[in-house]
């Protein structure tokens, strides 16, 4: 079966097929939250650290990070993921044993 389209029936479809996908991309732009870029200051007050703090951790390499140009940039995912590598998670507490003479 061959079908053949003029102009206005393409520019339709195509302007239908928009309208369409146009929910999808506004979703997934949110989804793209996490995916924000920080600078130092901007970083600093996500953490809610001193910029100090977070020069020494660049300096260190303890934190992920990576330049543009001269320019220290932190992606807010990497920064999520290393946060939650470095939460200590508590320790159960102890049961006690009753010993028997």
């Amino acid at each position: 079966m061959h079908v053949e389209f003029d102009n206005e029936d393409i520019q339709t479809i195509a302007a239908t097929v928009v309208e369409m996908l146009k929910p999808l991309l506004k979703n997934n732009s949110k989804v793209r939250v996490g995916d924000n870029i920080f600078d130092v200051k901007k970083l600093a007050c996500y953490l809610k650290v001193d910029e100090s703090w977070v020069y020494k951790q660049v300096s260190l390499k303890a934190i992920p990070f990576f330049k543009c140009g001269k320019y220290t940039r932190f992606k807010k995912s990497e920064i999520d993921r290393w946060v939650e590598s470095e939460t200590v998670k508590p320790i159960p507490p102890l049961k006690m044993v009753n010993k028997r003479r």
